[in-house]
């Protein structure tokens, strides 16, 4: 239990983070820098007791990659997704009376972006985290964070920049997000992580 209950209060404050630092009145600006750090530490903080994953996609990257036990990957999805839930429906009552503008993507742009950035992330997370010559550093995390950092930076504005589907489904609860378009999130992000998986197992073969 302790394994998702990890797993748990990373996703959680990652999707508040996400919330009050893209709603609260000026945040808007350094939205990708909190973003990343959020993660960097909760990776820092967690990454020893459930691998830090705090997004599905990187659980089924991790899987893939033979890191994780195929009897964890639905209890993660569900402490993740449950989370994001939570997280997303606190900041609402944090930002009550705020004006939330939902965001209306050009579909393959989004879908693409969500790939790209989502395939990073989860291809830096297998190389720094279950590659034995990478072994012991002490660089994990932030490689982590700041990949989540450049990827809310320059894809934001296309997609969201969630590269999480329980980002998404937070996003998508506080109106950042439509409804209609949580199934490009959910799609981009796991095909963003298998192919992550794919890539990383053919360079890096054991």
């Amino acid at each position: 239990m302790k394994n998702y209950l990890m797993e748990f209060i990373g996703t959680f404050f990652l999707v508040m983070v996400v919330g009050m630092s893209v709603i609260g009145p000026g945040g808007a600006m350094l939205a990708p820098i909190a973003i990343g750090s959020v993660l960097m530490v909760m990776v820092y903080a967690g990454g020893h007791i459930s691998g830090g994953h705090y997004n599905p996609a990187v659980t089924l990257a991790v899987w893939m990659r033979g890191k994780c036990p195929t009897k964890d990957i639905v209890p993660y999805w569900v402490a993740q997704m449950v989370a994001g839930i939570i997280a997303a429906l606190l900041v609402n009552r944090y930002e009550s009376g705020m004006v939330v503008s939902t965001m209306e993507p050009h579909m393959l742009r989004a879908l693409l972006n969500e790939f790209l950035f989502t395939f990073a992330l989860c291809f830096v997370v297998l190389s720094v985290v279950t590659n034995p010559k990478t072994a012991g550093n002490s660089y994990f995390g932030l490689a982590i964070g700041f990949t989540l950092a450049v990827g809310v930076a320059a894809g934001g504005h296309i997609s969201g920049g969630a590269y999480n589907p329980a980002v998404a489904l937070g996003i998508t609860i506080m109106g950042l997000s439509s409804p209609a378009w949580i199934w490009i999130f959910i799609v981009g992000n796991l095909l963003g992580g298998a192919a992550a998986a794919i890539v990383y197992k053919f360079l890096n073969p054991e």
